[in-house]
């Protein structure tokens, strides 16, 4: 299994400012970041609640911000959590092939699912990732399990 680098560390950072910037604002702290070729392509957060809409998750928003791309092959996405069944179609669409996650502890998510369709999947199981989303998850459940789908057996810290 391949483990965090240094840069993967640098751009997970990047990705929770923007998880912290998305709880400031009275949202899902789910942060992530686009790299291509060691440079940020984009970012985005978890606008939900702020924008009142209900795709508007940390990976979908990130791939917004970068707009259409000739290709996905040398794309690194760092999310905060774990990525939903929707956000993980997203990547699948288009083809990034390696994602680095800040924790799965608060949500479970597609690790697994990514992994067998071929995206090589490092988990930083970061404890301020994981710190954040569990107390925003103790704030404010309604929101989290709105945002889950009402899924209540999804395994929280």
């Amino acid at each position: 299994m391949t483990t965090l680098t240094n840069t993967d560390s640098k751009f997970l950072a990047e990705a929770f400012s923007q998880a912290k910037l998305g709880y400031d604002e009275g949202g899902v702290p789910v942060g992530a970041v686009m790299i291509k070729n060691g440079r940020l392509l984009a970012s985005g957060r978890n606008r939900r609640v702020q924008e009142d809409d209900p795709v508007l998750h940390g990976e979908t928003d990130c791939l917004r911000q970068a707009g259409l791309q000739e290709s996905y092959d040398d794309i690194v996405m760092y999310t905060t959590l774990s990525p939903c069944m929707m956000c993980t179609g997203a990547i699948l669409k288009f083809g990034i092939k390696r994602i680095v996650v800040g924790e799965d502890h608060n949500f479970k998510g597609n690790i697994d699912f990514l992994r067998k369709n071929g995206v090589e999947v490092i988990l930083a199981d970061d404890k301020e990732c994981r710190h954040l989303m569990g107390k925003f998850i103790r704030e404010r459940p309604d929101v989290w399990f709105e945002d889950i789908a009402g899924r209540e057996d999804i395994p929280t810290t």
